[in-house]
Formats: structure tokens, sequence, C-alpha cells
């Protein structure tokens, strides 16, 4: 991906959520692209002639034993007889069979009928379903807390990798980060590290409450955007709290509402955050299939 189809690409995934309403591509997928994608990524973008923008773009990139999958189409050059979205589908997962085949997840934000027909055409189906689940800020006041204290940058990376990738071991997306991974969210602008709450046990890290701040969505939002507590202390039940200190954080910040995503299949985080009178506001799919390697 060169400096012109980054920026090209850019404008279209700026129209289809203006259109859409959410984020065309994924958090992570977004930082692939804007940093101009790494090994196995590859970004496809579709063009039509005599048409100065492009149309469409897909964009594959592998993690650990699996592939993830996103595409969007133009919002004007959407219609039933459109190939668009299909022809970009379809070159994609040839990357993936080019590259060795593997595990595919293909993401949608609010799925419809359309890409049911869309996913059968390539052989995939439908796998993992991702809700957004939204509450009402602030909080009861007499709400569990956790001394926290802010991560630090330059300091913290090293624990926090351990952590998350110890708690996330079997999550496609969370878990396998890296350094890179780490230092690519700190250099985005909506990164702050007073809430990126880490709660430590005899000095260890035993928890952590990362907070995003979505300012651009009206009303702002405030997001529970990465959760974990290490395996060794799950015994301490430290969930409900630190998202408790996640919420008041931004409650501080003078966010009204508060949001995070969860794994709809994850039945004991979905009865917690329900417990705590969030409320499913939209659910994403995830298409999935074994591409065999050509």
């Amino acid at each position: 991906m060169g400096r012109v189809d980054i920026d090209a690409v850019a404008e279209l995934l700026e129209v289809a959520e203006a259109h859409d309403h959410h984020p065309a591509l994924g958090d992570h997928q977004w930082l692939d692209l804007v940093h101009g994608g790494r090994r196995d990524f590859a970004g496809l973008v579709a063009w039509e002639s005599e048409h100065e923008h492009p149309v469409g773009y897909a964009q594959v990139s592998r993690g650990s034993g699996n592939w993830a999958l996103e595409y969007v189409v133009d919002p004007h050059w959407r219609s039933p007889e459109s190939t668009i979205g299909l022809d970009l589908v379809r070159s994609a997962l040839e990357v993936v069979a080019d590259q060795g085949g593997g595990h595919v997840h293909m993401w949608v934000h609010h799925a419809g009928p359309e890409h049911d027909v869309l996913a059968a055409a390539v052989g995939l189906h439908r796998g993992r379903e991702l809700y957004q689940m939204r509450r009402p800020l602030p909080l009861p006041e007499d709400s569990p807390t956790l001394a926290t204290r802010a991560f630090v940058p330059g300091q913290d990376e090293r624990s926090w990798l351990e952590v998350n990738n110890r708690a996330f071991s079997w999550h496609p997306e969370q878990g396998g980060w890296d350094l890179d991974t780490i230092l690519q969210r700190e250099g985005e602008a909506w990164f702050n590290p007073e809430g990126f709450r880490l709660h430590e046990v005899d000095g260890r890290l035993a928890g952590f409450c990362w907070t995003k701040v979505h300012s651009d969505h009206q009303p702002p939002l405030g997001e529970i955007y990465v959760i974990a507590v290490d395996p060794d202390f799950q015994h301490l039940h430290l969930g409900r709290p630190l998202v408790v200190t996640g919420l008041e954080w931004l409650t501080g910040q003078g966010l009204r509402t508060g949001m995070l995503y969860v794994d709809a299949g994850n039945e004991p985080a979905v009865n917690l955050y329900r417990s705590m009178a969030f409320e499913v506001e939209h659910s994403d799919q995830a298409y999935v299939g074994d591409i065999p390697a050509r």
C-alpha cells in the first residue's frame, strides 16, 4: 500500500463511515492500513474507469492462526446488481490461498441477508458474533472500586504484553500482540495513558482496564477498549471493579455513555456486563471458513 492508495482509501472509509454511522474498518485493520501494511498484510483497491476515487476496498491480514478480512464498498456504488463487494472478497481469498490458505474471519458490521448471500458465494458461513453494549454514565455511588495507576509509556509495555497475551491466548485479534502493536496504539491521537488503568498486587500487574474516548461520535462515547485479569489472579474476582474503574475514569472526562465490545458466546462476560446495566446496541458478524492453499 503506497501513500497514494492509503490516502484514497482513507477518503473512501470516511465517506462510508458517514453513511453507515460506524467505522468501516476495525481498529486493528485501520492501523495496518495507515502504517502501510506489514508482512502478512494485503490491501485490494477497486476502481471504476473514469471515476477518480476508489469504489471499494478489501483488506486481509494474518494473525496467530487466522486471517482477518474486511471490505467496504462506496455507498454510491451499492446496489443489488453490483459485484464490487463480491469481486473484492474473492480477490482477497485468492491472496489467502496463494499464501498457504488458512482459517478466515470476515467481519461485517450490522450484517444483513445480502451479506449472508455474499458469504455463501465464496464458501463462508456465520461464525462468531460480537456485541457492542452500552450503558449510561455515571455509575451508582456504591459501585466497587480498585486502587489503580496510569500506564507509563516506555516502562509498562513489557509487563502489559505478558499479561495481555496470557489472558487472551485464545483470542484471534487480541492475543499474540508484540511491542510494535502496542507502540502503534500509543501513537494514535486518541491514546491517553491516564485512561489506561493498571492494578498491581505485590508488585505484579494483576489486571488492567484500557479506555478509549470516541470524541468524534455524537454524542461522544467512552469505551472499555481492552480489559483483562492475569490468569494467576482470577481468584480475586477483579473483573467487575476493573470495569467500574474504567467507567468512572470516563465519567470524569465528562462522558455520559459507556460502551464495549464482547463476544456473544462469552457468556460469563456478557452476564457480567448485563448485571452492570449494559444493553446490546448492535452486533457485528464474523463469516468464517477454511481456505485451502493453492
